[in-house]
């Protein structure tokens, strides 16, 4: 999954493709996310967002990007309303790639999440967007950055993932999310 020229492109959105995503069984409370990927130095690499909420929750400090999901809308019209937003990058530059299966939030709404392709970013914090970081998608297959924790959610245990990166905490949807990612386009045993 390396290399300059953009067949990069053409794997993922096969890999994304086969099988088709799992829908979610719920039809309520459902949001759209944006997984942006780019490649760099010849690896993949994943933008994520600073997440206020997750902070307050104490799981975990990155999340992707998006918003609410109308019945019946198509998530990617979601999407092209945040991204210039909240990723600072022009609509007509991002790639669709495809989606992953549907997440079902310990909260009890459904995610659907859905890649595309940006040009590298700059990656400098700007007073009207969440602070951005990268990720390389290989470095989340080390089983050491990896905790599975037991949290209580309104009064109901349930086991969550997360990752650890630096000073960060990756955990709950974007967690499974960036799971899904990993299973679909870096398959086999963890380094």
């Amino acid at each position: 999954m390396t290399g300059t020229d953009n067949s990069w492109i053409l794997d993922v959105e096969s890999r994304l493709g086969h099988p088709p995503p799992k829908a979610s069984p719920r039809q309520s409370a459902a949001r759209a996310l944006f997984v942006p990927l780019f490649i760099d130095a010849g690896d993949l690499w994943v933008l994520m967002s600073e997440s206020d909420r997750a902070l307050a929750m104490d799981w975990g400090t990155g999340a992707f990007p998006g918003g609410a999901l109308e019945r019946g809308q198509d998530p990617w019209e979601t999407i092209a309303n945040i991204v210039e937003e909240e990723v600072g990058v022009q609509v007509d530059k991002v790639l669709r790639l495809g989606e992953l299966d549907a997440v079902e939030t310990v909260h009890g709404f459904s995610v659907v999440p859905c890649v595309g392709a940006i040009p590298p970013p700059a990656l400098e914090a700007s007073a009207d967007q969440l602070e951005l970081f990268a990720l390389p998608l290989s470095a989340l297959r080390n089983p050491r950055l990896v905790e599975d924790r037991l949290v209580t959610v309104d009064d109901n245990e349930a086991w969550i993932r997360v990752y650890h990166m630096g000073r960060r905490r990756i955990a709950g949807a974007a967690a499974q999310i960036l799971e899904g990612l990993i299973q679909r386009l870096l398959p086999g045993p963890p380094s």
